[in-house]
């Protein structure tokens, strides 16, 4: 598969942060009176994907909206605080792949994350070198799809792939008019690909 750039999605592609996720959220949940749960990595994993305030809405459904979006600010906040300390699992080969691809292939993230979580893991691990930019739906509250054209707009991009593990991750490239490789590795199945890795390093050989 010959591609210009290549548009990368961040949990169940890039790496693994579930579990880091539930306990940061577990310590900011602890701290409020009308709130008794603590979330699981189960949790999280059920989530990750979804635009945050539809992740606000299937969690903390039972309180009104502006207190939704307050809990979901405080947690994303401490999230992106605990993983810049922390980090996540990160997928083997993911650093050799990145710098390899980054030669031939412009890079880029676009996630339905919160602002300042894509910038968590590139500076734990120090990949920023790898990206030539990044975008999320903290930063456009829109559908993936649409801030996959938004950054593609931006930076010129006619021809991209957008690699990514769920059906979610599909539809928004299918969207957005792009090819979508399918990081089967991840936490999802999906009904149509262009092409699939089983392991984050058998990008080199798909667009090679």
């Amino acid at each position: 598969m010959k591609v210009e750039s290549l548009i990368f999605d961040m949990d169940g592609t890039l790496w693994d942060s579930a579990a880091n996720v539930a306990r940061s959220w577990s310590e900011v949940l602890g701290r409020q009176d009308d709130i008794d749960m603590e979330i699981t990595e189960a949790d999280i994993k059920g989530v990750m994907g979804m635009p945050m305030d539809a992740i606000a809405e299937k969690l903390f459904g039972y309180l009104s909206k502006a207190r939704q979006e307050e809990v979901m600010d405080a947690c994303g906040s401490y999230e992106n605080d605990y993983l810049r300390k922390h980090g996540g699992e990160l997928y083997p080969q993911v650093e050799e792949t990145l710098a390899a691809l980054s030669k031939s292939h412009r890079l880029f993230i676009v996630s339905n994350c919160q602002s300042g979580y894509i910038e968590a893991f590139l500076e734990y691990y120090g990949f920023a070198k790898y990206f030539v930019d990044i975008l999320c739906w903290g930063d456009t509250k829109k559908s993936k799809g649409e801030s996959i054209r938004i950054l593609m707009e931006k930076n010129g991009v006619e021809d991209a792939a957008y690699v990514g593990d769920i059906q979610g991750d599909c539809d928004s490239a299918r969207y957005a008019g792009i090819k979508f490789i399918h990081a089967a590795y991840g936490f999802g199945k999906v009904d149509d690909k262009d092409a699939e890795i089983k392991s984050f390093d058998e990008l080199l050989k798909v667009v090679e």
